[in-house]
């Protein structure tokens, strides 16, 4: 099973792609789609749904998870990851592959088991469960690995997507 995993956001979006071979896990590829503060919103929009496209054109996964829309206080800061979530969806959609949907706890669970897990933790799982030398970065790249692997986990039991045929 090939899994991508997708941490949404306008000017870091990061994205893993985790490969599962019976119980092992391995990182095929991981980094960030970056959009520079100078564009309009719409440019950066366009650039994150043009190189998620290239992405999933080139890995053709199974199955890939996002992270749920987690509302703070920052209002503006949740807009714009909404959007860019928007086109991330579109995206999926329009290469017709199978979505799953995680809260940040439920990416946790999975991969630290324990919902409440610090960033650390998470990360410090995340590499040794792929088996990476270094600490991926920044942290929207290790919490895409982080989606990858937890979409990978929930593929048999989780009811929030359905396989294509």
């Amino acid at each position: 099973m090939l899994a991508i995993g997708i941490d949404p956001g306008t000017a870091i979006c990061g994205y893993g792609v985790v490969e599962a071979v019976g119980s092992r896990l391995k990182a095929i590829s991981y980094g960030a789609i970056r959009t520079s503060p100078v564009l309009s919103a719409a440019d950066r929009l366009q650039i994150i749904h043009h190189e998620l496209d290239l992405l999933l054109k080139k890995y053709q996964p199974d199955i890939v998870g996002v992270e749920q829309l987690f509302f703070n206080k920052n209002v503006t800061t949740a807009m714009a990851v909404g959007q860019a979530r928007g086109v991330i969806l579109l995206a999926i959609a329009q290469n017709d592959i199978s979505l799953a949907e995680f809260t940040p706890l439920q990416v946790k669970q999975s991969v630290v088991g324990y919902g409440k897990a610090t960033k650390e933790q998470v990360i410090y799982m995340t590499q040794r469960l792929l088996s990476l030398v270094e600490k991926p970065k920044p942290d929207d790249v290790a919490d895409a690995l982080a989606i990858a692997i937890c979409s990978i986990h929930s593929s048999g039991s989780n009811k929030m997507w359905s396989v294509k045929p």
